[in-house]
């Protein structure tokens, strides 16, 4: 049992960890960027971590049960996904900057949605990993559904840290239109140049183009 508990003390911290990663901040930053209070930035790194968490335990344990594996070139296109996915809110973003922020206030409902949404696909991006990660570390299916669930909690807490953090700019500049609008922008180029990068790394460095032609 003390090892366990050892294990999935781990589990939290390496949730943590994984929560902050470069493509998860960055699609969640121009959700971020164009919320008027901090609270609702805390309730986007909720409701991220609460999409990421159901995707990763759902295809985790199917995976584990069926004692399968996703073939590679399926793992790498869905993190190809994900680098679609962050060309697509960097572009929504710089080009909706004055309608996002004349009209923000109307969309709160649908906006969590769209970033649970986002949590989801970054889910599926990283449930081959998370199920070979786990299944090194436990050694039975209710240890591994812990682990997972555990795992989750952890980067649902890191990220609703994080998405705090990042709001703050975007939450005290509001008063201030052509700065608020400017820092808008930048986390859309960023997310849209950062998601032709991951593509790119993707398809031509790690040959996933090369896989899918085979």
């Amino acid at each position: 049992m003390g090892s366990l508990i050892t294990v999935l003390l781990l589990g939290l911290v390496l949730g943590i960890k994984h929560s902050i990663e470069p493509d998860h901040i960055i699609a969640v930053s121009t959700m971020v960027s164009n919320q008027k209070k901090l609270w609702r930035s805390t309730l986007t790194g909720i409701f991220w971590g609460i999409g990421h968490t159901s995707t990763l335990f759902i295809v985790g344990m199917v995976l584990v049960l069926l004692k399968g594996e996703l073939p590679e070139v399926w793992a790498m296109s869905l993190e190809f996904l994900v680098g679609i996915m962050l060309v697509y809110l960097g572009y929504k973003n710089v080009i909706s900057v004055k309608r996002a922020y004349q009209h923000s206030h109307r969309h709160d409902k649908s906006s969590l949605i769209k970033v649970t949404v986002i949590g989801f696909i970054h889910g599926l991006a990283g449930s081959a990993a998370m199920v070979i990660l786990t299944l090194s570390t436990v050694e039975s299916v209710w240890e591994c559904a812990l682990y997972i669930l555990v795992f989750g909690v952890g980067t649902i807490t890191g990220m609703l840290i994080f998405t705090t953090i990042l709001g703050i700019p975007f939450v005290y500049s509001k008063t201030s239109v052509k700065l608020n609008r400017g820092l808008m922008q930048a986390a859309g180029t960023v997310s849209f140049l950062f998601g032709l990068y991951y593509m790119y790394n993707l398809g031509v460095t790690e040959g996933l183009f090369e896989l899918w032609v085979k």
